[in-house]
């Protein structure tokens, strides 16, 4: 990579490090408004958001993690590290929602998916799993783990002010991306320039239900299920009668018994690809 920028963009700034703390220092001496290549997946720009936001930065990413569902809404997901280097380097930008999570003092936001229950349970176990898994084949793995210690808990959902669910649920997810979990297709209307989320709820589903629920939920055929239920919002409250295990963007958060999200509309700009949800809708900026 150091070697492809010598030669084809020799102003360009290289920057190696696996330190989060490292990452943002470097981040924020970035001029205002500067162009800012991330080289990762879904957990390199969820760490890196707050950073990217203060300094206005346009995100540039190649997609290289474990999951890439915010390069896949971009129309970045298969490309060569070279042309996803070129394209974030160069190409158009546009502008992107976000969505913030909050509880108690804590507040973060994210650029693809906020899981809250089973999904997130998963999400936990695929950051611990095996290194030689990568992708959708590691977070199905850490489904099938998972299911063994499947557990439903009571959830309260409050969808911009109004009360959407009351009762038992698998999980109560927050999606900004069309797929999370590394392109499971979860949400396949949502787009990340709309000025909402899409709230996916799952209800009472035991061991054998959520199996066969499975290959549903990877050809994006789950929607005609009665105990599943998507729902677009900009404000969501979600309180439940015990811990709540969470991710963002596939990186587990602390759990929390009660919750708000929140849509930021179009505050980070972001290089786009050639195709997927970006060229079919995406307003330039």
């Amino acid at each position: 990579m150091r070697q492809w920028l010598a030669a084809r963009a020799p102003d360009a700034v290289f920057a190696l490090t696996d330190e989060v703390d490292r990452a943002h220092e470097l981040l924020r001496g970035c001029s205002e408004g500067a162009r800012a290549v991330l080289v990762g997946g879904d957990g390199t720009v969820h760490r890196l958001l707050p950073a990217l936001l203060e300094r206005n930065l346009v995100l540039g990413l190649v997609p290289v993690g474990s999951g890439n569902d915010l390069a896949g809404a971009l129309g970045l997901r298969g490309l060569a590290w070279d042309a996803a280097l070129s394209r974030a380097l160069h190409g158009p930008t546009a502008s992107c929602d976000l969505g913030e999570w909050r509880s108690g003092g804590d507040a973060q936001p994210f650029a693809s998916s906020l899981a809250a229950g089973f999904d997130a349970a998963i999400a936990r176990r695929a950051s611990v799993g095996p290194q030689w898994l990568r992708g959708l084949p590691r977070y199905l793995w850490a489904t099938l783990r998972e299911l063994a210690a499947l557990r439903r808990r009571c959830l309260r959902v409050f969808v911009d002010g109004e009360l959407v669910h009351d009762g038992e649920a698998l999980f109560a997810s927050s999606l900004n991306t069309p797929s999370y979990g590394a392109g499971m297709p979860a949400a396949p209307g949502a787009r990340i320039d709309d000025g909402r989320l899409d709230l996916l709820v799952a209800g009472r589903f035991g061991r054998a239900g959520a199996f066969a629920m499975l290959p549903r939920l990877l050809a994006g055929r789950h929607l005609g299920h009665p105990e599943v239920r998507i729902v677009r919002f900009t404000q969501l409250q979600v309180e439940s009668d015990v811990e709540l295990p969470l991710a963002a963007d596939g990186e587990p958060l602390a759990g929390a018994r009660q919750f708000t999200v929140r849509v930021l509309p179009g505050v980070l700009r972001v290089a786009r690809g050639a195709g997927g949800v970006a060229a079919r809708g995406l307003r330039d900026a």
